[in-house]
């Protein structure tokens, strides 16, 4: 897994990556209320607002963490955002992310460089 400093976590599947966010994140954002997901097929760039998240404490963006095409949302955190909460990294996530460059996940943090950041 990569992470960002943004608290996005990416994990490589195949040729695409699936992105959420790190325990942290959803500790500190408190307990979600809404998700709104981008749509299947539209091309992002690196920091393009594509999520929007409300929880009982704020509301917030979630931001591309690289180029690439959404290839699938998780509509399941839509019907119950708890769910990113619960399981940030597992049944939480966000969407799946066709990279227009694999090499690209090389600039973001590993677990030990992140848990470092949040230290």
């Amino acid at each position: 897994m990569k992470f960002t400093e943004e608290h996005e976590w990416l994990r490589l599947e195949g040729k695409v990556v699936v992105v959420g966010i790190t325990e942290h994140a959803a500790e500190q954002l408190g307990d979600l209320v809404f998700v709104e997901l981008p749509d299947v097929g539209v091309n992002v760039s690196k920091d393009d607002e594509i999520v929007v998240i409300e929880s009982v404490k704020a509301a917030s963006d979630i931001l591309a963490p690289l180029d690439g095409k959404i290839t699938e949302v998780n509509d399941s955190i839509v019907e119950d955002p708890s769910l990113v909460n619960s399981d940030p990294s597992g049944e939480g996530w966000f969407f799946k992310l066709e990279l227009n460059n694999l090499g690209d996940l090389d600039s973001l943090m590993t677990k030990e460089q992140y848990d470092a950041f949040i230290s």
